[in-house]
């Protein structure tokens, strides 16, 4: 009924998006927001970033780090949790850990590895850090193709401009850029905005036309 919009990865910065959101005059009863994942983790409104999931106009795709907290908080796996508090789950310590588990569970539901957005005539798709080579490939169940576009970087670290097959554009987070980039048909938006102060807020309508332009 309104507008689409995606953003980067939040970490907890909830107060900057609601700021982001304003600037747009962001209708909640008639726009959408969709988000590359990382919604928790280095900052301190992490819990209420994490809430966003159950949203009605929220829309997005899990992380890495909603990953390390599951595994950390819902599998118990006693390594994880170590390695969770060493890169950014220290807000758990405010919080219930027994109702963190379950609202973590419950907003992993909503998390999928990767979305599909019509904008127009084309095809916008999302996954948190790297796509696979041919698009349909997101549907895999395969382990290492799931860890993939949750933790992969070799696109970026190679600057690979191929582009992704059957899909107009790819939109991913998980690596700091200090402005949003293109390789190919993928564009990274994650401007470090626990870092930066800076949260990378675009309407789809705008990423489609610079693409094709």
């Amino acid at each position: 009924m309104g507008r689409d919009f995606v953003v980067g990865d939040l970490h907890g910065q909830y107060g900057l998006l609601m700021e982001a959101l304003d600037r747009v005059a962001f209708d909640k009863s008639r726009d959408r927001l969709f988000c590359v994942g990382d919604l928790i983790d280095r900052g301190d409104e992490s819990y209420h970033c994490l809430s966003l999931a159950f949203e009605p106009w929220f829309h997005a795709v899990r992380g890495n780090h909603e990953m390390l907290a599951y595994r950390a908080l819902v599998e118990e796996k006693g390594a994880d949790y170590f390695l969770w508090l060493e890169n950014g789950g220290t807000w758990v310590f405010k919080q219930d850990k027994q109702h963190l588990r379950q609202v973590l569970a419950q907003a992993l539901q909503c998390l999928p590895y990767a979305c599909e957005v019509p904008v127009g005539n084309s095809r916008v798709g999302i996954v948190h850090a790297e796509p696979p080579a041919d698009w349909s490939d997101v549907e895999s169940e395969d382990e290492a193709q799931q860890r993939m576009m949750v933790w992969g970087r070799s696109r970026i670290e190679r600057q690979d401009q191929t582009p992704v097959q059957g899909i107009d554009v790819v939109i991913v987070g998980h690596t700091i850029v200090k402005s949003p980039v293109w390789l190919g048909n993928v564009l990274y938006i994650d401007t470090g905005a626990f870092l930066t102060g800076r949260l990378t807020l675009l309407p789809l309508d705008d990423v489609i036309h610079r693409r094709v332009g």
